[in-house]
């Protein structure tokens, strides 16, 4: 039933949009001078316009309304949370927060008031070698 409601999601979706992109713009009558009124034979005497619009509002309606349902049925379908006996895979391994550690994890000392600084060992600071006297004074 899901499958065959996203489908016709689908169409619907792409048979408005083809329809409103049919449409006449607000300035489309300054094109109808060039040829643009060939649309009355297809559509009737009236043009495209009661057409176009009366089938485009009722795809938007089709698609609201199909989207309203399968919003609602998302939120009714929706499974309860998963129980204690409930086979979590993966995260069912995952180790409950508390006071132990976790093998093979590194032991974190605990934090003190003051953060240790390491002491910078004293480098040999080389010197420059001594300029000789100056000659002739």
């Amino acid at each position: 039933m899901l499958l065959l409601l996203n489908v016709i999601f689908v169409l619907v979706a792409i048979a408005m949009i083809a329809l409103i992109l049919m449409q006449r713009g607000a300035g489309a009558a300054a094109g109808s001078g060039f040829g643009a009124g060939a649309s009355a034979t297809v559509f009737g005497a009236r043009g495209s316009s009661n057409f176009l619009s009366k089938a485009t509002k009722w795809l938007a309606i089709a698609f609201f309304a199909i989207t309203f349902y399968m919003a609602w049925q998302a939120t009714h379908g929706a499974r309860p949370a998963a129980d204690a006996g409930t086979d979590l895979g993966v995260m069912g391994e995952v180790p409950q927060a508390s006071g132990a550690t976790m093998q093979g994890a590194p032991e974190v000392p605990p934090a003190a008031s003051e953060p240790v600084v390491p002491q910078a060992q004293p480098a040999e600071v080389p010197v420059a070698p001594p300029e000789p006297p100056a000659e002739g004074g």
